[in-house]
Order: structure tokens, then C-alpha cells, then sequence
């Protein structure tokens, strides 16, 4: 037996023995992390198989970016109960009564309209959802139908897989054989920017649509305001210094995989979630603050990227080559500029999607931005 199929081996054993924990978790928080561990294990068992795209997307999107949506809607779940921070500008329920509509006070507010108020403890409601514990917590039975849900849906797809007859249908050499044309060394880019086009512009259209529906949560008195609290730079610790030292690296990073993805593993999407990462490393720190929501600049970059590639697409009617088609002599160039600019919206997009709503009323000068 082989070391390498040992190491394989581990790691099947580790990803199945996270998954099972992600499910079987006591917390939600415990849940997140365990699953943030599940992405980068499954990144590497992409790579054990050469599907180095995968991984990437893999590592950076289903581990980074969503792993840090799922620990802020974690954390903001734990906190449910406390009142939220205060806002300068912001006001603040000043006596614990509300007034309702037939005139009666009710535990919780002024009466004074604040939209801001901090959000009512968990009520006992939750002790008549079926399935659940008196703590609101899904109870054993529930874990266990969705444990073995989850394990004959595993056993279904590993049958398809394992047992299929004879090799299963492909179009890899006809997509290997056309690359040339555009200048292309790697299929999967290949594919996803020319082949099947509309689906990857498409998927960058909900990626817009996404980014509104968290906006959409944004309360009335801070819209156009910025997300969540800005951190305060504490004096010279080491998260200042990696915010200080790691952005640069990550851009040349992110340009590289931008740039090499068009003959090797890589391309508009990892390249994205990279400059993703380090644009949250130095929010965290403090080093600067998250942009408002409203600001014109903002959005539109963020509609850039989708754009540009739309632009490229519609010229097809002009040129003889047809909708979201590229002409042979300018095919690369064309599709690396597409490219270009959607790493730059992507990176903007998952940060945003990352920072949530706006949490602090803006400037009036912001609003003009």
C-alpha cells in the first residue's frame, strides 16, 4: 500500500468524519467552524483528483467567503437578544414602553418610530416547532432522519458513480479540440467564458441579485449608510501587521491567477475571492473603513463587471460571429478583459456580501457620491 493512497485514505476519513460533525454539532457557531474546516478539506480532495479549478473555488468561495457569511449569521444569532451598538446621528428608545396603535404601552419601545431598535429576546414560540428541544434545538429525532436523509442521498450518488455502464458521456475533446481558436490553454475557462457563456453571465447576474436581497435588509434610517461597526486599529498587533503586509502579496496573487487562468487553473472568480480576502483583512483591522452602500462609485463598479461582459456579447450582432461569440483574431484579448473586470466586481460583490446590510446612518455628503 502506497503512502499516497494512505494520505487519500485520511482524507476521505476526515471529510466524512467532519461532515458527520457539521450535522451532529450541539451549537450553531461549532456547525460553522466545522464546516468552514469541511470546505478546505474538500479543496484538497480536489486537488488530490487534478481538478485544480475546483479547488480553488472550493478553497475561496464555499470555505472563505461563505464560511465568513455563515460565522457572522452565527455570531449575529448569539447576539440576537442584546442590544445592538449606538449610532452618532442614531437615536435610541429612551423609555422601555411603546405606544400602540389603540394607545396602550408595550414593553420594548418609546412610541418614537426608531426602526433601530434592538431586536425582542427569543420567544417561547419556538417550543411548539415539532422536531425541536425546549431550547429551540433541533431535537434527536430530526438530527437522525437528517443524518440518514443525507447518507442514502451519499449512497445514491456514489451508486451512479461507481456503477455506471461503460465510461460515461463527454464533450472534453470536442472543448479541447476548439481552444486554439480562442486562444485558450484551459478548458475549463474555455468552457465557462465561450461554450456555455449566458450560464456564466447569468451567474453573475445573481451574484447582483444576491447583493440586493442583503441590502434589501437594510433599515430605513440607515440606507445608503455603511456596514457593520468600523474596527479600531489597536495599536500594533498582529492583525495590523498582516493587514499591512499580506494585501500587496494577495493582489500580485490575485493578477497572477487572473492573468494564468486563461492556459492553467485559475481565472476571474478565485482571482476575485483573493483580493475578497485581503479587502476583509484590512476592514477587520481597521486600516479602512467599509464603503456606503450608497455611494454611485459603488454600484457602479459592482454592475461593471456584468455589463462589460453583456457589451461584449451584444457586439455579436454587429459582428458576424453571434451573440456572447468571440472573433478569432481578438478572441483572447477580448476575453481577458472581460475577465479583468470581473474580478475586480466579484471581489466587491463577495465583500459586500460578506459586510451585510448597512448598520450606521450615512453622511450627507455620502449621498451625493
Amino acid at each position: 500500500m502506497s503512502l499516497a493512497l494512505l494520505a487519500d485514505g485520511a482524507l476521505v476519513l476526515l471529510v466524512l468524519g467532519l461532515a458527520f460533525w457539521v450535522n451532529a454539532a450541539a451549537s450553531g457557531f461549532a456547525a460553522v467552524v466545522g464546516y468552514v474546516a469541511f470546505g478546505l478539506l474538500l479543496a484538497l480532495a480536489w486537488m488530490r483528483l487534478a481538478a485544480g479549478d475546483v479547488a480553488l473555488t472550493e478553497a475561496a468561495v464555499g470555505s472563505g467567503a461563505t464560511g465568513a457569511v455563515l460565522v457572522a449569521a452565527a455570531m449575529r444569532l448569539r447576539a440576537a437578544a442584546d442590544p445592538p451598538p449606538s449610532w452618532p446621528g442614531v437615536s435610541r428608545p429612551s423609555t422601555p414602553n411603546r405606544r400602540s396603535a389603540d394607545g396602550r404601552d408595550t414593553p420594548g419601545h418609546d412610541g418614537g418610530g426608531d426602526d433601530l431598535a434592538p431586536p425582542a429576546p427569543y420567544s417561547d414560540s419556538h417550543r411548539d416547532v415539532p422536531g425541536h428541544d425546549e431550547g429551540g434545538k433541533p431535537g434527536l429525532s430530526l438530527r437522525l432522519a437528517a443524518l440518514v436523509l443525507s447518507g442514502l442521498v451519499t449512497a445514491g450518488l456514489a451508486g451512479l458513480v461507481l456503477w455506471t455502464a461503460g465510461p460515461a458521456p463527454s464533450l472534453a475533446e470536442a472543448a479541447t479540440r476548439h481552444l486554439p481558436g480562442l486562444g485558450m490553454g484551459n478548458a475549463v475557462t474555455g468552457v465557462l467564458i465561450a461554450y456555455r457563456a449566458l450560464d456564466t453571465l447569468l451567474e453573475k447576474v445573481v451574484l447582483l441579485l444576491a447583493l440586493g436581497g442583503v441590502w434589501s435588509l437594510t433599515r430605513d434610517r440607515v440606507w445608503g449608510g455603511r456596514p457593520f461597526p468600523r474596527a479600531i486599529p489597536a495599536g500594533n498587533g498582529a492583525l495590523i501587521l498582516l493587514a499591512r503586509l499580506l494585501p500587496p502579496i494577495g493582489i500580485v496573487v490575485a493578477v497572477y491567477v487572473l492573468w494564468v487562468g486563461a492556459t492553467d487553473p485559475g481565472g476571474a472568480f478565485q482571482g476575485g475571492a483573493i483580493l475578497t480576502a485581503m479587502w476583509i483583512l484590512v476592514m477587520l483591522a481597521g486600516l479602512r473603513d467599509a464603503p456606503p452602500i450608497g455611494s454611485r462609485r459603488l454600484r457602479l463598479a459592482v454592475a461593471a463587471g456584468p455589463a462589460a461582459f453583456l457589451a461584449v456579447g451584444l457586439a455579436g450582432f454587429v459582428l458576424p460571429t453571434g451573440f456572447l461569440s468571440y472573433p478569432e483574431s481578438i478572441a483572447k484579448p477580448l476575453i481577458i478583459a472581460v475577465e479583468a473586470v470581473l474580478t475586480l466586481s466579484i471581489a466587491l460583490i463577495l465583500g459586500l456580501l460578506v459586510a451585510g446590510p448597512a448598520e450606521r446612518p450615512p453622511d450627507p455628503a455620502e449621498r451625493l457620491r
